[in-house]
């Protein structure tokens, strides 16, 4: 199994009592979310920061990495999409186990922030664990398999970020992603970024901040 790494922004008060955990999407790596780290510690200062890189590199652009293969964008097939994904949720789940012992920091003063990919992860991952996590962040993604909710154990806070002209993932997902938590009993809130097409704007990350502070007080 792949072991996931993270150089942590540490805390600004030099004293850590909550973390965020930055996953990126496709064909990025951790440094792409982490500057997100930069911008919200000084409103954070007693959180750290960290951002680790997918496990594969990515097959469309080797500099980055993927958490799995997207086959109608690389050519892969769906055999091997499974078999990355199953893989990079147990690497997720031993980072998260490994993150919470190294720091002393439990679950329930960490939040997951994902980007597109980084988000379909964080839905996934998060609520399939034992322990509850503070919240889960998702900005410009969706929830894979959502016929599958009712095989979480847990149901952490959620907060939901999308463009509203995003050519890459579909604005419609947002919605569906919602109707399906909120059908399971998460608590589940939303934000359209209008006019921003697959990426983050000031007022989503605005909004991430205002929950941070709420679940992470």
């Amino acid at each position: 199994m792949a072991t996931l790494t993270s150089t942590p922004l540490t805390a600004k008060s030099g004293t850590a009592d909550s973390l965020v955990i930055f996953l990126h999407g496709y064909g990025a790596d951790g440094a792409d979310l982490l500057g997100l780290g930069e911008v919200l510690a000084p409103h954070m200062p007693n959180t750290e920061f960290h951002a680790p890189n997918a496990p594969e590199r990515c097959v469309n652009n080797p500099m980055g990495y993927q958490w799995f293969p997207i086959p109608w964008m690389d050519g892969s097939t769906e055999a091997q999409m499974t078999a990355s994904f199953t893989a990079s949720v147990a690497a997720l789940d031993a980072y998260l186990d490994d993150i919470a012992s190294r720091t002393g920091i439990g679950p329930e003063r960490t939040v997951l922030v994902g980007f597109s990919q980084g988000t379909m992860m964080s839905l996934h991952v998060g609520p399939r664990r034992a322990d509850p996590l503070a919240g889960i962040v998702g900005f410009s993604g969706r929830l894979l398999a959502p016929e599958d909710i009712g095989s979480v154990i847990s149901k952490p806070p959620v907060l939901l970020i999308h463009g509203d002209v995003d050519p890459v993932v579909p604005f419609a997902h947002m919605a569906e992603a919602a109707t399906a938590l909120r059908g399971a009993g998460f608590d589940v809130d939303t934000h359209t970024s209008h006019g921003t097409p697959h990426g983050i704007a000031p007022d989503g990350l605005s909004k991430a901040l205002l929950f941070l502070h709420e679940h992470l007080a």
